[in-house]
């Protein structure tokens, strides 16, 4: 197949995302629907993708590994989470009576 049909393609605005080696569509039923070098088309603004090619459905298990593989690959370019920074000087003293000090403050 071609892919979605040209008319709705013009109706949605749909692009060709070329290089996407494979597409795992994974179910409720931990099964997974497999493409390998499918033709991708998307609308990104209106979160619509189609993907069309040669499925084939295998156990999640089967695919694991891969899948695994590609995040970890992933997450060395996602930003760390890192601890922010507290700056001692920049925090004010707590005061014990609020009523009191909010008198004697300067208006």
């Amino acid at each position: 197949s071609s892919g979605i049909n040209a008319e709705y393609g013009k109706k949605l605005q749909c692009n060709n995302i070329p290089g996407i080696e494979e597409v795992n569509i994974i179910r409720d039923d931990s099964t997974v629907i497999h493409f390998t070098n499918p033709k991708v088309q998307a609308t990104v603004g209106a979160n619509t993708f189609a993907i069309s090619g040669n499925a084939e459905h295998k156990s999640i298990t089967d695919l694991f590994p891969g899948i695994l593989n590609q995040l970890v690959g992933m997450s060395s370019s996602l930003p760390s989470k890192s601890k922010p920074v507290v700056d001692d000087d920049e925090v004010p003293a707590l005061v014990e009576d609020f009523d009191e000090a909010s008198k004697t403050e300067a208006v």
